[in-house]
């Protein structure tokens, strides 16, 4: 089998890295990729934003399979596009692009479906919307661009100033583009996040492993949000109680939605979650693999990731048996570069990837690389993400960052702190779920 993946970060390495395993294959393309794929598929310069080249390149090249890693090109209907052509492929059409693609739309399907989440209002002039955060008694208020913003559309305001100026930075000032073109002005939620991966052609559905990601940039949960700094699994926080709630109130009502709405969703559904004193809510939705979580769904699983996609794409996932996972636990901590997630440095030469590989159970997966004539250069905000399992956290934890320790490149940066509020969170959550109803049902959809 022939294989397209489409995207060029840390998620498309790990993708390819896994697949590149599989005995079904018989090619991997990667495009544009970066340094890290080129040693596990054959990179071609075309661009995620080449909606055309992407379309003529699994055309003539024969793919059998194109697996889309960024959200991007599936907004834009990459998937509709590549389906016309009788490809199969792994990530949704447009109309189911639009849950990431737009917070309103995410919010519309949620609403309509009574799946529990934040309320929220929705304004596309500054004017209103500052003029109702004027008005609101409750504080913290969450500030939502309704577009695409690489995970850096949300802000969390104290008061009523930091409010405003974050309604004007997106709507007037524009720092997010068209992102911020309309906002959502959301209720805040406390609590603890998580993570579900729900893999479904439209009917059967394949809940992966839950994973806990950090997001602000800084240590102790300081600072803006990024793509993802960090990234552990298994969650200890999220007892088999728990996960059958967020299955029974969440995901099969959000795949169920889908199907009503006529949607034909056949990829991954991303669900992010505040675990509430009054149950799960759904924070966001995104249609592909995250980054980095896909890094430690990868070291995890056992066997196949192949079948699993291409099943997907098929719509015959129902054939597929779950799939097995390491019981190890897999601490991923990424390293970003000067500036991150503002503008950041770039062209530093890498050195000591080799090295950190050759320490204990370690995999390296680049994201913002590229191959120079001087070496592997840093080419992104956030650079690579080193994996290290283990049989506790703190083994895993011990693993990647003594690994990460042996890598050099210029203004590199870390967060220290992942995974070490485990025992925390577990407490934590155990006791807000302590007063909630478990809900209980026949699964099927």
């Amino acid at each position: 089998m022939k294989v397209l993946v489409v995207g060029s970060g840390g998620r498309e390495h790990a993708l390819c890295w896994k697949i590149a395993q599989s005995p079904e294959l018989t090619e991997l393309l990667c495009a544009p990729g970066n340094g890290g794929t080129s040693a596990v598929a054959r990179n071609v310069d075309v661009a995620t934003t080449n909606i055309s080249g992407l379309v003529r390149l699994a055309v003539e090249e024969k793919v059998d399979l194109v697996v889309v890693g960024p959200e991007d090109p599936l907004v834009a209907g990459l998937g509709d596009l590549l389906r016309a052509e009788g490809i199969a492929v792994f990530g949704p059409g447009a109309r189911g692009a639009e849950l990431e693609g737009s917070k309103a739309a995410a919010k519309d399907l949620l609403e309509r479906h009574r799946i529990p989440t934040a309320g929220s209002r929705r304004f596309d002039r500054s004017g209103p919307a500052k003029a109702y955060l004027e008005g609101c008694t409750v504080w913290p208020q969450v500030i939502k661009a309704d577009g695409l913003a690489a995970g850096k559309g949300v802000v969390i305001c104290e008061d009523v100033q930091a409010a405003c100026r974050a309604v004007d930075s997106l709507m007037e000032e524009k720092t997010l583009g068209g992102a911020g073109d309309r906002i959502l002005v959301e209720e805040f939620l406390e609590g603890e996040e998580a993570s579900v991966l729900a893999v479904t052609d439209g009917e059967a559905i394949l809940i992966l492993e839950p994973i806990v990601d950090h997001k602000q940039v800084g240590e102790g949960d300081t600072g803006p949000n990024t793509g993802g700094m960090g990234v552990y699994s298994p969650a200890p926080s999220m007892s088999k109680r728990l996960l059958r709630q967020i299955e029974q109130r969440i995901v099969i009502p959000s795949i169920h939605g889908l199907r009503r709405e006529g949607l034909d969703f056949r990829g991954v559904l991303f669900i992010g979650l505040m675990i509430t004193d009054q149950g799960p809510r759904v924070l966001e939705y995104n249609v592909r693999f995250g980054d980095p979580e896909t890094q430690a769904i990868v070291r995890r699983l056992k066997g196949d990731l192949l079948p699993i996609l291409v099943a997907t794409a098929r719509g015959e996932l129902s054939s597929i048996s779950p799939p097995e996972w390491d019981p190890r636990f897999c601490v991923g901590v990424v390293g970003a570069s000067e500036g991150y997630p503002k503008s950041y440095r770039k062209g530093d030469r890498i050195r000591g990837v080799e090295e950190a590989e050759a320490c204990g159970d370690v995999t390296v997966f680049q994201a913002g690389t590229a191959s120079s004539g001087q070496g592997l250069v840093s080419s992104g905000g956030r650079v690579l993400c080193v994996t290290g399992m283990g049989e506790t956290i703190e083994d895993a934890r011990k693993c990647a960052y003594e690994a990460y320790d042996k890598i050099e490149w210029a203004g590199k940066f870390c967060r220290r702190d992942i995974g070490t509020r485990v025992e925390g969170r577990k407490e934590r959550i155990r006791k807000m779920m302590s007063g909630v109803a478990t809900w209980t049902r026949d699964g099927r959809l």
